[in-house]
């Protein structure tokens, strides 16, 4: 668990993501890991190279860096196998490790790592199609914070079976530090500051420096000041529906070009548009995504709210709850071999569930976000209306709340404490 500032206690803690990067080592060329930078990508890296034996170069290094980027054929000639970190800083090495593992394709040759999404837009010269597999890696979960196993929530709720969980909450005991857990957010190195203050001035200057350094890296921006005004905008809006043109005006731009810049922003996994769930046959249903931080800590950093400010007025907690809640789930849902996929839904009738979980061929479960104590009966309203609308397909619908029980309402419908999340 974390102390009462959120440090983590000890001298490592396990990722769950270990397990699938070295089951991908043992199948596949290339495995790719993926993440934001400070995420813990380049420790866990670290630890799977001198386990393995294998040659660590990161491309942070700026002879290594120079060398990739000049001769990247060079660079890869003499390496049978290796750990290449932040392999965004040389994307045309990509095509350099393709050429390798083509010529020697036995599985397991590279893990490479990259503080941006590689396969998608135009970070990467090339797909890499049937030569990788990668996995994401988000700042530390409560699993992992707990030294606890992989969460099993996800699994349960597509079976709607949580009797244990009934039992378990007679003393289970009230979530009394959900609103530190939530502040704290996951960045390790966020986490190894003293105080609540000195870790949030630690998570304004990460977001300030995302903004200005790193997104130029990726792509041209005239001027990355407007890209950290942008940021500070979107936490502002967090958890609400994303409209462009209102963040547009704010900037003095169009809608087209925050897209761009959100686009950019969602491949350095700062931030997630989380889109409405929808249904072929279904009418009167809003489109818009929903704006999500993939840190909850990050978000309350920049919205300038901590544990006492929640204290003052609770209605501060629920933007930072709903993020929270969401980055859990995006953990969990990476380390599912079942594809999960994450969206909303909202009606034209303004009737809306937060989270919606789906898999194929139409499984559907409603989440429902409450930051007080209970559930109350209209906390279930979007929920059934979810349920009407999928039939048999719905699995469950869940109100997660800060509480300490675990409460079947009606056939399909509970409420429990967002603790559940990662306890078993």
């Amino acid at each position: 668990m974390p102390n009462r500032e959120g440090k983590p206690e000890g001298n490592y803690l396990a990722r769950h993501a270990e397990v699938p990067v070295r089951t991908a080592l043992a199948d596949t060329r290339i495995a790719a890991l993926v993440g934001p930078r400070q995420s813990g990508k380049t420790t866990l890296a670290r630890r799977i190279a001198e386990r393995d034996g294998r040659p660590f170069v990161t491309l942070d290094d700026d002879q290594f860096r120079r060398f990739a980027q000049d001769d990247p054929v060079g660079f890869m000639r003499t390496r049978q196998t290796a750990v290449i970190d932040e392999i965004q800083r040389a994307p045309d090495l990509i095509l350099a490790l393709k050429k390798a593992v083509d010529e020697d394709p036995r599985p397991g040759r590279f893990l490479i790592t990259g503080s941006a999404e590689l396969f998608k837009g135009a970070t990467s010269p090339d797909s890499l199609a049937g030569r990788v597999e990668t996995i994401e890696l988000l700042p530390f979960s409560q699993a992992e914070l707990a030294r606890g196993d992989p969460p099993t929530f996800v699994e349960r709720a597509f079976t709607g079976d949580f009797a244990a969980a009934h039992t378990a909450s007679e003393h289970a005991g009230p979530t009394v530090d959900l609103v530190e857990r939530v502040v704290a957010g996951g960045y390790p190195e966020a986490l190894s500051r003293p105080t609540s203050i000195r870790r949030q001035t630690w998570l304004r200057g990460y977001a300030r420096a995302l903004a200005e350094r790193d997104a130029t890296e990726l792509t041209t921006i005239g001027k990355p000041t407007e890209m950290v005004r942008l940021t500070d905008h979107m936490a502002v809006v967090a958890s609400e529906l994303v409209n462009m043109s209102k963040l547009g005006s704010r900037l003095g731009v169009d809608g087209k070009t925050v897209d761009r810049w959100m686009s950019l922003l969602e491949h350095m996994f700062l931030i997630r548009r989380i889109p409405a769930w929808h249904r072929s046959g279904l009418k009167r249903l809003v489109k818009a995504p929903k704006l999500m931080f993939l840190d909850s800590g990050l978000l309350a950093a920049l919205r300038r709210t901590g544990v006492a400010d929640v204290a003052r007025d609770r209605q501060r907690l629920g933007p930072l709850l709903e993020c929270f809640v969401h980055a859990e789930l995006a953990k969990a849902v990476a380390l599912c071999e079942e594809p999960t996929a994450i969206s909303h839904y909202r009606d034209k009738d303004r009737i809306e569930v937060d989270l919606v979980l789906t898999r194929s061929p139409g499984e559907v479960v409603g989440i429902e976000i409450k930051a007080s104590a209970t559930a109350r009966p209209e906390d279930f309203r979007g929920l059934r209306r979810l349920q009407e609308a999928v039939g048999d397909d719905f699995r469950c619908g869940i109100v997660l709340h800060d509480g300490d029980r675990v409460e079947s309402v009606a056939p399909q419908l509970f409420a429990m404490p967002v603790e559940v999340l990662w306890s078993r």
